[in-house]
């Protein structure tokens, strides 16, 4: 099966962001080192490419990102950055070769219905308790973005100037510390709750969490478990895997109601028969179509250059 076309309606939108590790191994898992050089990787790739971001949670082997991009091309950029140098500098922390991520990026667009928006916060916040990991979002040692929505913060990380770093070991022998530059992630309202006093949305944010507490410790004392806790999560092996993991396939989109859902699914359909078309007129020779709108044509086959004869 193709993977489906990256597709943002025109204006931009909140999407939600995910991918795992490859075969779901803790190379996530927590730690000060990399938790401060995560902050860094996402709050640079934020300041250069401009996404607004809502919402994050890493956990030791996959991640969330609730975000507003303009674009697909904005969205490509920002998680390209993203994605490669976190690959780089967790594999280098954890002396991982190979491919780091299971596959490439999962966007799924949320509807602009304020119970859509405020639910895929709501399960990004949960991150950690639903697995049975920890009973608060704030005991999570990890990235992730409750105490910054609670209190109004910004994560504080450090960016690595390899570059620098890598020449200044050719030449001279400095304190690598010197080229750590400060990187912070700064998060936005929801759009449906841009309208709101700083007071009344970290109100709601302080509502959100309390629920998943409630549901958490109502759900252990049910089954007569405990959460795994944040000290046995940081002794994990980051190069081991989870006997199980629940994989299942991602909704093409996140809506409250039917006619939302149907909506956005005529428009999507609406772009990929235009890309279609588009795409068998560049097969069949039309090298001057016109995809549409936010799409990535496929690349131009290769052509020699035509030699003058002789």
């Amino acid at each position: 099966m193709g993977r489906r076309l990256r597709y943002i309606p025109p204006g931009g939108c909140l999407v939600e962001v995910t991918n795992r590790t490859i075969q779901g191994r803790y190379l996530l898992r927590p730690s000060q080192q990399l938790n401060e050089l995560l902050i860094g990787i996402l709050g640079r790739a934020q300041r250069l490419y401009g996404v607004e971001l809502h919402a994050c949670s890493v956990l030791s082997n996959h991640y969330h990102l609730l975000l507003t991009v303009k674009s697909a091309l904005q969205m490509a950029r920002f998680m390209a950055y993203f994605q490669g140098n976190l690959a780089k500098e967790a594999g280098r922390l954890h002396r991982w070769r190979g491919p780091f991520w299971h596959r490439r990026y999962q966007h799924v667009l949320v509807s602009e219905e304020e119970a859509a928006q405020i639910g895929r916060l709501r399960y990004i916040l949960a991150n950690g308790c639903k697995e049975n990991l920890v009973s608060s979002p704030l005991d999570w040692p990890g990235v992730n973005s409750t105490h910054a929505l609670l209190y109004d913060e910004q994560l504080q990380g450090f960016w690595i100037n390899r570059t620098q770093e890598r020449f200044a070991s050719l030449t001279t022998k400095k304190n690598r510390s010197q080229f750590r530059e400060p990187e912070n992630v700064r998060f936005r309202p929801l759009p449906c709750w841009k309208g709101l006093q700083s007071s009344d949305f970290r109100l709601h944010v302080r509502d959100l969490v309390t629920q998943i507490e409630a549901e958490t410790a109502v759900r252990h004392q049910t089954d007569g478990t405990q959460p795994l806790g944040s000290q046995t999560i940081l002794r994990l092996d980051p190069h081991d895997l989870p006997l199980r993991s629940k994989w299942s396939p991602a909704p093409m989109f996140h809506c409250a109601s039917k006619q939302a859902r149907s909506a956005l699914r005529e428009a999507y359909g609406l772009f990929c028969n235009a890309f279609r078309q588009a795409a068998n007129s560049l097969r069949a020779g039309d090298s001057l179509v016109l995809f549409p709108e936010g799409a990535f044509p496929p690349a131009m086959p290769f052509q020699d250059p035509i030699r003058a004869p002789g």
